[in-house]
């Protein structure tokens, strides 16, 4: 069951619910955001708290992206590496090793 969470971005105080699991990664995920705010707030390049909320968000939407495309490339390299132990390991049962060279 959800409980409501007190959450604080730029100063601005907001309720969220959340159930309790998941009380802590909220409260992290509201400090992050807010860190990102603020930077781009102090940049002084965007004016407007939706603006500020809008490019936090493009960016850390970019951010998980490329996070999940380096994730799925580690992925595909998994499966290859797991496919040519296959190979390998065909290979030598199908090869008559000495046994003096067998472990």
């Amino acid at each position: 069951m959800s409980e409501p969470v007190q959450v604080r971005i730029l100063d601005r105080d907001f309720m969220v619910a959340a159930p309790p699991e998941e009380r802590e990664s909220l409260l992290e995920s509201a400090r992050h955001l807010d860190a990102r705010m603020r930077e781009i707030r102090d940049a002084g390049r965007i004016v407007g708290i939706d603006r500020i909320a809008i490019m936090a968000a493009l960016n850390l939407t970019h951010e998980l992206l490329e996070a999940r495309g380096d994730a799925a490339g580690a992925e595909a390299v998994q499966h290859r590496l797991e496919a040519l132990d296959r190979q390998i390991s065909e290979y030598l049962d199908d090869v008559e090793i000495p046994a003096e060279l067998r472990r």
